[in-house]
């Protein structure tokens, strides 16, 4: 069943599992499904740090079902089908020249790799729901409401569980009426399913050294509405990329738009965080991008219903770490398996989850602590590998400007297959990529005409973003000089970057000062990776807040 842990009042309490997962996400549930598929005796827990199963979930979504097709070969038949009642009918892609002008690329020059006939238009959120009822029923217990807060260590350095995140602590560490003190959960194997940039991920990550093989792991930001429209202004299943504008060329990003059904469109725009122009505002390009006519055709009659932001990994291949630790290992996009190139990774996350469970149910006497290096094997020997091997240079490929990428991009899909004898490597530490502010061109945006384009705060309100307010900061400023010097040379990029407007310089008689808005944070990451001189580090809040994303 569905639990809140609200019995454990008075005392820390232990418990014990086999298998541990930290986060309810398509890896995470997918690995709870398949463990319990294979072996009914072991008891599986699955806690997720949102109040609901879904809350924080945010996609696209353009959905690849292979993994699918494998958890659940007969899911077209089931009588509570999964949610995948949108396939693809139209699948265009357009270069944007500038604000009016564009360019249709013909269909026939669409490399077999990012075709999405046979896919669906999906909420991954309402996915994930209906993933957490099969698990359920399967009888893997779900903790909504419940962060991870910290790993716990056996006397040998080895992960054996994780502590859970106390409730009703005031801002000032004070306990409140409401105290509720965490619990430790143990188990012979723990599973790291949080998303990218995962807190307890990141700490793990580092802890056993496990990028000491990979290149660093890169980023871009996700920004993403839900419009409902007008049925003339519909398709159903349409699937529209673009290219270009309103990011200028030496900026990595692009547009989605999804026809799904119930007359809602799903239109995003991701901006690679490895941008150099301090000025350039993620949020206000977004709303930019609205004003495209390839893209205002279809919104205009319409009215937006839902906002939110996401950090995405775009490292692919030569990105992925060590796959597994003395007691667990990483799964999904904690490991890092979006593949870039098809801008797709669910598939990659559910398949990566299926084989962390049957590694775990291969292993014979499993005991706490061990480490199941045979996971990464099975990685290595399957499609998440050769896909993400294939479209290995992609991203790379970019580094000059987006036409060098396109190009690459139809080398590769018609004639290298991934099989050209070279490499491109081109990671930029995202926090250290801009250009001084005297050197940054200045960018001009217009104001939002609350129709097509809106105020972020305005829009904010559509993600149902709500924290506690009395609660210890989770931003943690862990440099003094920081806010100055990202003053002082780039003009205080954090009051662009965030797309919930949680960094603010405020005028004081001192001088500028650094305002933290926490209540705004929508969890999308992106300061943990692009604030100057790295001097905030993102922590969870208490359990149960953030954005509310259902059906995004």
């Amino acid at each position: 069943m569905l639990k809140k842990f609200t019995r454990f009042l008075f005392s820390r309490e232990k418990i014990q599992y086999d298998v541990l997962i930290v986060g309810a996400g398509p890896a995470g549930l997918s690995a709870a499904i398949r463990i319990k598929e294979l072996d009914p005796n072991k008891s599986v827990v699955v806690i997720e740090k949102s109040g609901s199963l879904g809350g924080h979930i945010l996609s696209g979504n353009c959905f690849q079902p292979t993994a699918m097709n494998e958890l659940f070969p007969n899911w077209e038949k089931m009588e509570n089908k999964p949610p995948l009642d949108t396939p693809v009918t139209e699948d265009h892609f357009h270069i944007l020249w500038n604000e009016k002008l564009s360019f249709q690329i013909p269909h026939m020059f669409y490399p077999s790799t990012i075709r999405n006939h046979g896919n669906y238009v999906i909420s991954l959120g309402d996915l994930c729901v209906w993933m957490g009822e099969q698990a359920q029923a399967l009888g893997v217990d779900i903790f909504t409401s419940t962060s991870g807060a910290r790993v716990i260590f056996d006397e040998k350095d080895r992960v054996i569980g994780v502590a859970t995140g106390d409730m009703g602590i005031g801002k000032n560490g004070e306990k409140k009426s409401n105290y509720q003190e965490g619990i430790d959960i143990e188990a012979n194997q723990t599973i790291l399913c949080e998303g990218a940039r995962g807190s307890i991920t990141e700490r793990v990550i580092e802890k056993y050294n496990l990028r000491k093989d990979c290149e660093p792991q890169s980023y871009g930001i996700g920004l993403k509405e839900i419009w409902e429209v007008p049925p003339e202004d519909f398709t159903s299943g349409l699937v529209q990329h673009t290219v270009g504008w309103p990011l200028c060329r030496n900026t990595y990003g692009g547009s989605f738009l999804y026809h799904k059904n119930n007359n809602q469109i799903h239109l995003g725009l991701v901006v690679g965080l490895d941008y150099e122009n301090p000025n350039l505002n993620p949020y206000q390009e977004f709303q930019n991008l609205k004003r495209h006519p390839k893209i205002q055709r279809y919104i205009k009659n319409g009215s937006c219903i839902s906002y939110g932001a996401r950090v995405l990994n775009e490292g692919g291949y030569f990105s992925i770490p060590k796959l597994t630790f003395p007691g667990g290992m990483l799964a999904g996009c904690s490991a890092g398996f979006l593949n870039v190139m098809k801008i797709k990774g669910s598939h990659n996350a559910m398949k990566s989850g299926m084989l962390a469970a049957e590694t775990i149910c291969a292993k014979q006497n499993l005991e706490s602590g061990q480490e199941l290096i045979e996971y990464e094997n099975a990685i290595k020997q399957s499609w998440i590998y050769d896909e993400l091997y294939r479209s290995r240079n992609f991203k790379g490929s970019f580094k000059y400007n987006i036409y060098s990428g396109l190009f690459y991009g139809a080398f590769d899909g018609f004639i290298s297959k991934g099989r050209e004898p070279w490499n491109i490597k081109s990671h930029v530490k995202e926090s250290e990529s801009y250009l001084t502010k005297d050197k940054a061109p200045q960018i001009k945006y217009e104001k939002p005409d609350g129709k097509l384009t809106f105020d972020l705060l305005d829009n904010l309100a559509r993600s149902g973003t709500n924290h506690e307010h009395d609660q210890p900061p989770h931003l943690k400023v862990i440099k003094e000089s920081g806010p100055k010097q990202s003053l002082d040379l780039y003009d205080g990029p954090e009051q662009r970057f965030c797309p919930a407007k949680v960094y603010e310089f405020i005028d004081t008689k001192e001088g500028k000062k650094l305002q933290i808005n926490a209540q705004n944070c929508l969890h999308c990451k992106t300061c943990d990776i692009k604030m100057p001189k790295d001097y905030i580090r993102w922590t969870i809040p208490e359990a149960g807040g953030g954005p509310n994303y259902s059906g995004m």
